[in-house]
């Protein structure tokens, strides 16, 4: 291949037009089958609109599929796979591992589409368009490319910035570009946005004004991090991530669903609670990209799903569960734990054996003998896992029959309310050890008691000690919050940018592999055991460092494109 092209399999893709498909949600009308470039189609305000319908769903496909876990919840700890998976699991991803590969060629599919759509806009809205509906057409693009850059950086580091395909053919100077600049690119994007998108969304589920606002407050507070000095975030950055987080609380269409497992059981598609979400489709077994297979790899066995079910070594880690308030290590040791919890994330987000759920059907491998889910795992000498729930919703009889071998469509969220409000608490935080500001801890109380728990106070009731709200604090809710959501390791990136040691420390202490866990009766039990297997001690740990931290260029990538490995420059 001649050297001025860029990537290997993924220049193919960048190039490529996705061919969308039928699909049942009325916004994704369907364009024509043969090209999306095709000057006939964007001659009103609705087929301008549903162009843009791919960046919703199909363009992520490869990320979602298997990716988001892998990198955003295994490489974090919150969660492992105990046979599968394990480059991640254990934080040796290398440049061949899948998933490394999959997420970098997705992400620059959704680049590579938002730039051809944007092009595409230009050039051929017919005057039937209106200015308005245009503008936030190629808002919804830069959107999608900003978002698919934050992916890049966090994980990769120095990446190109590209904004239109066609120069990969004929410019030989294209190269990575600083992590600063690539921030400063993503920001730049995600402001325009705002100037440019409508007040409400044109159709459920589409990106509005205040979509852009709160990922302005998430990426405000990241490039705080990037930008700090001595240790000490940038404050602009974080005063800039405190008000664009309460702008969208005091004035944004969204609120937090009351009870917090809700927003995973069936149907629960953009509620009010729901920022951004990746729009997928149940489609026919002739399609194939624009549902959502992630489910097949996360439901813990085939009784529970639809001819799939391939989760059965996934569970919640040690150090995921030594989170959950009434878990207390009784001998000191790190060996056992014991207790419960009034934590409901615990429940959707991982199954602890003799839970119920009464919106699953069960199978036990004989649809004659059907039952309401009653998790029994079965246990293989001194192994029990602790099963993902998240994004597990059942058989297609669960789901009105929109499910099927891996194809489902239910949603997956890429932001949502409850972040808001820890974002805010955050950045208000800011370089102080401590606060004990109200409105901060009000705040960080909403997310905190909607998953059952006590308010957090600043002052214990009974020893009248000091008890402040910490970073650690609103870090550890961000893991219960969010764990098995694809979202953990980029609070760990984010960290690393402005404290790496103490990213690292949090890490190498953590705790990855298999234990016993066994409920005091089942089925419901009020009370688990949990033991560390006592035979196996090796890859219990890990050992982040600085050589290892982010990923690395995929190999095939890097074989086919030498400007890769050229030294990074500042972005225009």
């Amino acid at each position: 291949m001649s050297k001025y092209k860029f990537f290997n399999a993924t220049l193919l893709l960048l190039l490529c037009v996705l061919t969308l498909v039928n699909c049942n949600k009325d916004f994704l009308e369907k364009p024509p089958t043969d090209s999306i470039t095709d000057a006939s189609f964007y001659k009103t305000n609705e087929q301008v609109l549903s162009a843009t319908a791919a960046l919703y769903n199909k363009v992520w496909f490869d990320y979602n599929d298997k990716s988001s876990y892998n990198l955003g919840d295994f490489r974090a700890g919150t969660a492992f796979s105990a046979y599968n998976d394990r480059g991640n699991v254990l934080f040796n991803t290398t440049g061949a591992t899948p998933e490394n590969g999959t997420s970098w060629r997705s992400f620059f599919v959704v680049v590579a589409q938002s730039n051809l759509f944007i092009q595409n806009v230009i050039r051929y809205a017919g005057a039937q368009v209106s200015p308005e509906i245009k503008k936030h057409a190629i808002a919804e693009a830069r959107f999608m490319r900003a978002l698919a850059y934050r992916y890049l950086v966090m994980n990769w580091g120095e990446v190109p910035i590209i904004e239109n395909n066609q120069v990969l053919l004929n410019d030989t100077s294209i190269a990575r570009n600083t992590v600063k600049s690539v921030w400063k690119f993503i920001c730049r994007e995600m402001r325009a946005c705002e100037e440019d998108f409508l007040e409400t969304p044109t159709h459920p589920g589409r990106l509005t004004k205040w979509s852009a606002r709160a990922m302005l407050a998430r990426i405000y507070l990241n490039r705080a991090g990037v930008e700090a000095s001595g240790g000490q975030r940038n404050q602009s950055f974080l005063d800039s991530a405190k008000y664009y987080s309460k702008l969208v609380i005091d004035g944004g269409p969204y609120v937090l669903q009351k009870n917090y497992e809700d927003l995973f059981k069936y149907p629960y598609d953009n509620n009010l609670e729901s920022i951004f979400s990746l729009q997928w489709v149940y489609t026919s077994p002739t399609a194939w990209g624009t549902q959502n297979s992630a489910p097949a790899y996360l439901a813990y066995s085939g009784d529970i799903a639809n001819g799939d079910g391939w989760g059965g070594d996934k569970s919640a880690t040690w150090w995921m569960m030594k989170m959950y308030e009434g878990f207390e290590d009784v001998n000191n040791q790190d060996t056992l734990i014991k207790g419960k919890t009034l934590d409901q994330r615990l429940h959707a987000t991982f199954m602890m054996p003799g839970s119920r759920y009464a919106e699953i059907t069960q199978s036990l491998y004989n649809p004659a003998r059907e039952q309401k889910l009653i998790y029994t795992p079965s246990s293989d000498a001194q192994r029990v896992f602790l099963a993902i729930k998240k994004y597990v919703c059942g058989k297609a009889k669960d789901m009105n029959g929109e499910a099927a071998s891996q194809r489902y469509g239910y949603d997956t969220y890429m932001m949502r309310m409850s972040e808001l409000y820890l974002i805010y608490a955050e950045a208000a935080l800011g370089n102080n050890p401590s606060t004990t500001d109200a409105t901060t801890l009000a705040y960080f109380n909403k997310v905190h008691t909607r998953a059952g728990l006590p308010p957090v106070l600043t002052t214990d009731p009974i020893t009248g000690a000091s008890t402040p709200l910490t970073f650690d604090k609103i870090f550890k809710e961000r893991m219960l919050e969010f764990s098995m959501e694809g979202m953990a390791w980029y609070d760990f990136v984010a960290l690393h940018y402005w404290n790496p040691q103490k990213a690292y420390d949090i890490l190498n202490a953590q705790d990855r592999e298999v234990f016993d866990c066994i409920p005091n009766k089942s089925p419901d039990p009020d009370f688990w055991e949990l033991r560390k297997t006592p035979w196996l001690t090796a890859n219990r740990k890990i050992n982040a460092n600085s050589g290892n931290f982010l990923l690395p260029i995929p190999s095939a990538e890097l074989a086919q494109a030498p400007n890769l490995q050229k030294p990074a420059v500042e972005y225009p």
